[in-house]
């Protein structure tokens, strides 16, 4: 169900506007900031990631929907108006569906707004996906 068709059935059914409040930000993908990937240069990519809190340090998540082309030595980290090399959580796990990456402990995620996937061996970038 998508989230017009959960938020016409809520309303349809009587909830209230608190409860499609509540509601809504769960259908986004979870539990956090979440970004769709725009490519850089021209490798091909699709699909989502969110930045969550988790306990006390944060971690990205690529959601299933996530497709990345092969590249040299793609790693994820973070940015702000640009990639940050202080946070690399290291090489993509997989180019399709799942995957999640721990932000390096002393890293406020918060304050970046940004989620790239990096070749560090040309240091280039490969993709980024905008919070």
């Amino acid at each position: 169900m998508d989230r017009r068709a959960f938020l016409t059935f809520a309303l349809k059914a009587g909830a209230t506007a608190a409860a499609v409040t509540v509601a809504a930000p769960a259908l986004a993908g979870g539990h956090g900031r979440v970004a769709k990937f725009a490519k850089k240069n021209s490798y091909a990519v699709s699909g989502r990631a969110e930045l969550v809190k988790e306990g006390n340090g944060y971690v990205v998540n690529l959601l299933d929907d996530f497709s990345f082309a092969k590249a040299p030595d793609p790693k994820i980290a973070l940015g702000r108006n640009g990639f940050d090399k202080s946070t690399l959580m290291g090489l993509l796990k997989s180019n399709k569906g799942a995957s999640s990456y721990k932000v390096p402990a002393g890293v406020n995620a918060e304050e970046y707004n940004e989620i790239w996937i990096w070749c560090e061996q040309y240091n280039v970038p490969l993709a980024v996906a905008t919070l």
